[in-house]
């Protein structure tokens, strides 16, 4: 599956600090020593509607250290999934009455579109869930070797007790991974099953649904192993920071990691990162409340992608938040008075906003704090309090190479 082009970024002069980012596994920040290539791998979109403000955060947010582990000198591989084949999609398909296959290349599109227009990297392997069966099929055969994949019915699953470290991540009671897991997709109840946690792996055929054949008979992976399959082809074992939003600690996370562990029998990732959850009308943002923000409607309303992003800029990556209409109208506003400021071309020294720009996304990715740095900068060049400030002339060019480089920001 192709990802979306690739932005011309500018090189700053300077290589920006080692990357710390808040591991969800410990609760601490953790210094991330890539050793080749820093390998991230971010959970991708279930094509079944369009990419709202909250999936937009979560990829802006990784984003970000995509451009600090670039700014510190790092190659960076980056793999995201697609999972173009699971229960709302077909869902929705059949409610719209449209091919599921259709379905899931249309919202895949418009996907690339709304990241593209926000100028987030994309990854150098995009893959989707159908294109990774042989590759599921593959570890999951390796799972049975290890003996941790039993049968109920036609279906296969995956003993969550045969990883030891099972729980680590999340750090959750076992009451509390029941609740969650009912809640997000698990089926606890089902009846043969060893643990009610043990997660699904092949899903047996069903009538009126999509299958392939395996060995195991004709079905279609389960959603956690499709991730575990697509991260450890491309990554490898051990791979730096797995990404996601804060939903997807457990069981998602929880699960992919435990089947890695056992297949290879060592660490699945280093680091688990999670985005805070984007709120709209009290209430977190998703399909069942109908709070949906899109960013291709924002789009299409002619606002400017990168007030989008600058929004997003403005929280912290790991912060629950709201989306509010008077904070988009705000970032235009503050884009018109940055662009006014760089088209002077002399300013406020710049060397002092580099090193501190680039200090704040390297510790967690503190985009607000990298925010906040440049609008000194902009205010002491217009002169916002007082005589304005032109003694570097070279200013504005070296600032705008750092809101793209840094932040994502092309102005």
């Amino acid at each position: 599956m192709r990802a979306w082009s690739t932005p011309d970024v500018p090189t700053l002069p300077e290589t920006g600090p080692p990357v710390r980012i808040h591991d969800t596994a410990t609760g601490t920040l953790v210094e991330t020593s890539p050793e080749g290539p820093a390998r991230l791998y971010v959970c991708g979109i279930t094509p079944y509607d369009a990419t709202h403000i909250g999936h937009a955060a979560t990829y802006v947010g990784f984003d970000l250290l995509n451009r600090a582990w670039r700014v510190a000198g790092h190659e960076v591989s980056y793999v995201q999934n697609v999972t173009d084949v699971d229960d709302p999609l077909l869902e929705r398909a059949l409610k719209v009455n449209l091919d599921w296959v259709a379905l899931a290349e249309r919202e895949t599109e418009l996907f690339r579109q709304d990241m593209e227009a926000l100028r987030v990297l994309p990854p150098a392997h995009y893959v989707g869930a159908v294109e990774s069966i042989p590759l599921v099929i593959a570890l999951i055969q390796r799972l049975e070797e290890a003996g941790s994949i039993y049968r109920v019915d036609d279906d296969l699953y995956f003993s969550v007790t045969s990883d030891p470290r099972f729980g680590e991540i999340s750090r959750m009671e076992r009451d509390e991974m029941l609740l969650v897991f009912a809640e997000r997709g698990g089926d606890p109840d089902r009846e043969g099953k060893r643990d009610p946690l043990d997660c699904v792996v092949w899903r047996g055929e069903r009538p009126d649904e999509p299958a392939w054949d395996s060995p195991f008979g004709p079905g279609r992976p389960g959603w956690h192993i499709e991730c575990t399959a697509i991260a450890q082809e491309y990554l490898g074992e051990a791979f730096d920071v797995q990404g996601g939003g804060s939903d997807l600690v457990f069981p998602h996370h929880e699960m992919s990691a435990g089947e890695g562990q056992v297949a290879s029998g060592s660490d699945f990732a280093l680091a688990y990162a999670h985005a805070g959850m984007v709120g709209y009308d009290g209430e977190k943002m998703s399909k069942s409340r109908g709070n949906l923000v899109f960013v291709s409607a924002l789009r299409n309303s002619d606002i400017d992608p990168m007030a989008i992003r600058l929004v997003l800029l403005s929280h912290h990556y790991r912060d629950d938040w709201e989306w509010t209409d008077n904070g988009l109208f705000d970032a235009v506003d503050t884009l018109e008075r940055w662009r006014s400021a760089l088209a002077l071309g002399a300013g406020a020294p710049a060397g002092p906003v580099v090193a501190a720009v680039v200090a704040a996304l390297a510790d967690d990715l503190d985009a607000p704090t990298a925010v906040a740095v440049v609008e000194r900068w902009v205010d002491a060049t217009l002169g916002t309090s007082g005589l304005a400030d032109t003694s570097d002339k070279t200013a504005a060019s070296v600032v705008r190479d750092l809101l793209d480089a840094s932040l994502g920001l092309a102005l």
